[in-house]
């Protein structure tokens, strides 16, 4: 089995690090696939680097080839396969959205263009730095060589919150929750959606065909928390982390990289969507050309969007207003770079 070519960008980060020793123990890829694992960083983190690179060379990991370390965009995606886009400035004290996305529009920029000449044509690539939706517009439209659905952006961390606290809520295992759908960015305008979502009998897990299904409004009766506090809760999920601990989430949103990746390179299991930012094709109303959160499934590799749920006015209201918000970072993000 040939070796695959997996770039990180922002590796001497929190999250860069532990994704890499995920990737590097075959968690996404699988333990029987070797390799070749390219860290990437600005040049004052090159010592964490350095530090990474023994650390993940001591724990023998047999499915590691190699280890490359780098502040170069050529030599990190010189044949890259597979991209994990964490490295962006982050926001920091009184930084408007709108400055947060002028500080990283470069970076993506840079980042795709370089993706575009060295990269393997088939990449996939995952955008995880912020503002994530609109970082991966900018990403795939300088890398033209590469389908537009090879560019995602992450908002699995919203959908594995918004997962955790309807099954909380419920009082049930969060292993017997399906369908949560995220809508829009991955920003406070997010919706959270159950209208589809159900749970199963614990003693289906095994058993995919016959699964009794028992909507989640069903079981949470209470309107006024699915429509208000539930919702609020995930938009406001980040900052309250952030609050907490000073900083980012860190090991639950390197878990959620590993989720998204691995559905979509293994596929979504039977009887079940997930949600993935991608580039719009207009459905559900959705303007196009921008990075939108639809609800997908995923199979040889490729992920395609859930065409004609019933979506009521309630669900309609909020995903048009965080397109709207996209509509303004993209206008934001272009007009920075004289696009």
């Amino acid at each position: 089995m040939k070796p695959l070519h997996v770039c990180i960008t922002g590796a001497a980060g929190q999250i860069g690090q532990i994704v890499a020793f995920k990737v590097a123990n075959g968690e996404i890829f699988g333990k029987s696939q070797l390799i070749n694992l390219a860290l990437l960083d600005i040049e004052p983190a090159f010592p964490l680097l350095e530090a990474l690179q023994m650390e993940l060379e001591e724990c023998l990991f047999s499915s590691l080839k190699s280890i490359t370390i780098t502040t170069d965009l050529k030599v990190a995606f010189e044949k890259c396969q597979y991209a994990i886009l964490i490295g962006a400035k982050p926001r920091g004290k009184n930084m408007q959205r709108k400055d947060l996305i002028e500080a990283n529009s470069k970076i993506f920029e840079e980042q795709g263009r370089a993706i575009n000449e060295y990269a393997d044509r088939r990449i996939k690539v995952l955008v995880v730095g912020n503002p994530a939706n609109t970082n991966c517009l900018i990403c795939l439209k300088n890398a033209p060589r590469i389908r537009n659905s090879n560019f995602c952006a992450m908002t699995r961390l919203d959908l594995n919150r918004a997962k955790y606290q309807i099954a909380l809520k419920a009082n049930r295992n969060v292993s017997t929750l399906r369908n949560v759908i995220i809508w829009g960015n991955h920003s406070s305008t997010q919706f959270p959606d159950v209208s589809q979502a159900y749970f199963i009998n614990e003693d289906d897990e095994i058993d995919n065909e016959n699964d009794e299904e028992i909507r989640v409004e069903e079981v949470i009766k209470d309107k006024t928390w699915i429509q208000k506090d539930f919702i609020e809760l995930i938009q406001q999920r980040g900052t309250t982390v952030i609050n907490a601990r000073g900083l980012s989430s860190a090991a639950s949103a390197a878990q959620a990289i590993c989720d998204h990746m691995r559905d979509w390179i293994q596929g979504t299991p039977s009887n079940s969507i997930t949600s993935f930012g991608v580039i719009s094709d207009g459905s559900y109303g959705i303007p196009r050309d921008i990075v939108y959160s639809f609800p997908v499934v995923c199979f040889n590799s490729e992920w395609q969007i859930i065409k004609n749920l019933k979506i009521e006015e309630f669900t309609k209201k909020k995903m048009e207003e965080s397109a709207k918000e996209l509509i303004e970072e993209k206008e934001t993000a272009f007009r920075f770079l004289n696009y």
